[in-house]
């Protein structure tokens, strides 16, 4: 489930820089996305979600914030940021996601972190580094936040806020039907920053191209990955689940030489060979605790 998330994460980031190339705007995009989801889903969850309504509203609080920070903020933030910066950069930054995880689950005493999932952070964080950066130091130092970078920023600490809080949802209801009710929750906060598009002018021309990005982003990183991404939190907790974020700049990589003709060289093989011992490390030690 997590590797099948992190895959349709990994095309949303190049989907999302083509869309940048269409001149879609992001908030747009974002609305767009999300409301394509609400309407899939509906025929499919509504009468499950009918006989929740009692339960939903006794965790308003809980479901505006896995609402605001994931459909909201992770998603407008990110186009923003491809907007601005390059979708390495936005990589780089998917890297400190898990960090972020256990940070969020740490101070609000959701989770206990010990030196196993550290290390097994440290070591797939490090492979992630050794792709982006070549295995060239002075790519790394020379990097310069602009406004996209700090987009991202906003990004992945809104992504652990969400991941960290997702564990308090206690009731019975199926991973479609929540990624639902996270998403109605979430256009709610969009809605607004879709008004402002439209009032600044910034308006979508309808394409072929613009019905292929969001039939991919509304089914792929939207359903299919909320729903494996909620389930295996659920499964085996934020943390656990953190780590395996680092596979998205792994498979943009992949993307990158499949669509762009690129070459895999030894950085490449380097960095793969470290995510993958930084993901058996953290597994590991959670079936030995």
């Amino acid at each position: 489930m997590l590797v099948c998330a992190t895959l349709f994460w990994a095309g949303n980031f190049t989907i999302g820089k083509l869309a940048f190339l269409e001149n879609i705007p992001p908030n747009t995009l974002a609305f767009l996305r999300w409301t394509l989801v609400w309407i899939i889903l509906f025929p499919f969850t509504y009468k499950e979600v009918l006989k929740l309504k009692n339960k939903i509203k006794q965790n308003l609080s809980l479901f505006s914030i896995l609402g605001f920070t994931s459909v909201c903020i992770f998603t407008s933030f990110t186009y923003n940021a491809l907007n601005y910066t390059q979708v390495i950069n936005a990589s780089l930054f998917n890297t400190a996601i898990p960090v972020t995880i256990i940070l969020v689950c740490f101070l609000l005493k959701i989770e206990k972190t010990n030196i196993f999932q550290i290390s097994g952070l440290l070591i797939s964080v490090l492979g992630i580094l050794a792709i982006i950066t070549r295995l060239d130091l002075n790519i790394l130092l020379s990097l310069n936040f602009n406004k996209g970078d700090l987009f991202m920023i906003g990004a992945i600490i809104a992504w652990g806020i969400y991941s960290a809080y997702l564990r308090k949802q206690t009731f019975n209801v199926s991973l479609l039907a929540l990624v639902h009710i996270i998403c109605t929750f979430g256009l709610i906060f969009l809605l607004p920053l879709f008004i402002i598009d439209v009032v600044q002018g910034e308006t979508v021309e309808m394409s072929s191209n613009l019905f292929y990005i969001l039939i991919y982003i509304a089914i792929f990183p939207s359903i299919g990955s909320y729903y494996c991404w909620a389930g295996a939190v659920s499964i085996i907790g934020a943390n656990r689940a953190g780590i395996f974020l680092s596979l998205i700049p792994l498979f943009s990589t992949i993307f990158a030489i499949l669509f762009f003709n690129e070459k895999f060289l030894f950085f490449h093989l380097i960095g793969s060979i470290l995510i993958i011992l930084g993901l058996f490390l953290s597994n590991k030690k959670i079936k030995n605790a």
